[in-house]
């Protein structure tokens, strides 16, 4: 990612309504994985730490990230109580031999030209019966400048995340878009940028307090919805995977 993009996610991820309301959503869904006890989860291309903690309340974390900037805002925003690794997908992978019962990828995907190969490298890491965890943004036509800013290689369909995952020997367990609620707003705001040719994005900085909690509750609220059925449409799009 662009670096600017790293001390903006440093800035925001904490109380922006669209990183807190993921980290709600996914750790709703998480918790039905029925993770051993003593689960070991891996996040690749952890950025700068956001993920962490709620991630290590299912497990003992551990975490890649390519960025050293990032890593260091990490390991210091955490007090270094997680093992946070140097490397790139999908040919520098530093837990050769180890295998996790989670692997997450979030919003990490569409960063990487090799996107297949990645997922097959990230399989090769699973423990029997072990899960990856995908998020991803939706949508093609969706495209705008804060895609540019965050190096995005392309925004993605149900059917391409199926197909990509299937061609790396993943099984899907669940594929759905998520972000829904706000997907109307989100649309519009990010048509309008396109249209009146805007070099940044709005809405990338956190709201005022009512707003950012109003976005939160609505963001969050999903997790009820997801734990039923699949949505029909949305900003991004998640996948659970296992090996076929």
């Amino acid at each position: 990612m662009d670096p600017d993009a790293y001390l903006e996610m440093t800035e925001t991820e904490d109380r922006h309504w669209w990183f807190s309301g993921r980290r709600t959503v996914l750790a709703h869904l998480i918790s039905n994985f029925k993770l051993p006890s003593n689960a070991r989860i891996l996040e690749v291309g952890s950025g700068t730490g956001g993920n962490l903690q709620m991630l290590s309340s299912f497990g003992q974390v551990s975490a890649l990230e390519m960025d050293a900037a990032a890593r260091l805002i990490a390991s210091e925003k955490t007090g270094g109580r997680y093992d946070i690794r140097s490397g790139f997908c999908p040919t520098d992978i530093p837990f050769s031999g180890e295998k996790f019962d989670l692997i997450c990828l979030l919003d990490v995907l569409e960063h990487i030209d090799e996107d297949v190969e990645t997922l097959i490298a990230v399989k090769g890491l699973l423990a029997e019966g072990g899960r990856v965890l995908v998020t991803v943004p939706a949508y093609r036509w969706l495209w705008s400048a804060h895609d540019d800013f965050l190096h995005h290689k392309r925004r993605y369909s149900t059917t391409e995340l199926r197909q990509k995952a299937a061609a790396a020997g993943l099984q899907p367990v669940k594929i759905s878009y998520f972000n829904t609620i706000l997907f109307p707003l989100a649309a519009i705001v990010r048509l309008k940028d396109r249209l009146l040719g805007n070099s940044s994005t709005s809405g990338s900085n956190i709201p005022p307090a009512p707003i950012n909690q109003l976005f939160t509750a609505l963001f969050s609220g999903e997790r009820f919805l997801l734990a039923k059925t699949n949505l029909p449409f949305g900003v991004s799009l998640l996948g659970i995977f296992r090996v076929v």
